[in-house]
């Protein structure tokens, strides 16, 4: 089962590439916070998502630790990474690093949380493994 997690975690990672222009930018000239995380839930969603493949619904943010402002004419990465498995959730780690557009080089500037849950069509908790992802090894093995 662990190999399983582990195939699932590589396969889901999701990056993300956005300019931050001024329209996303505060009265400092900087990345709106809450424009960060939406950014930052988008990204954990598709990770999440992909890791599963089924519904998927957001059921927390936790702690986000908001290190370096992010300039208006600046591009950030979202790297968004599964990092805990449950039974019917998980957790995504997402990493926003910053770079000039005008220089090599990137510095991580916000790092966060995010928790879902899958869901069945009736909306209720579901396993995050669908079942055919082990039948899918099992079946695979000699």
């Amino acid at each position: 089962m662990q190999a399983i997690i582990e195939e699932r975690k590589r396969l889901s990672q999701t990056r993300v590439t956005k300019a931050v222009f001024p329209q996303t930018t505060n009265h400092h000239d900087t990345l709106f916070g809450g424009t960060a995380l939406q950014w930052m839930d988008e990204v954990s969603f598709i990770a999440a998502t992909r890791f599963s493949r089924q519904r998927i619904v957001t059921v927390s943010s936790d702690k986000i630790d908001f290190n370096h402002p992010v300039p208006a004419g600046t591009v950030v990465e979202l790297v968004a990474k599964v990092v805990e498995v449950g039974r019917t959730s998980l957790k995504v780690r997402v990493d926003v690093f910053v770079e000039s557009l005008y220089a090599d080089g990137q510095e991580k500037a916000i790092t966060g949380y995010f928790s879902f849950v899958a869901v069945g069509e009736d909306m209720k908790p579901c396993p995050v493994l669908p079942q055919s992802f082990i039948d899918g090894i099992s079946e695979a093995r000699p």
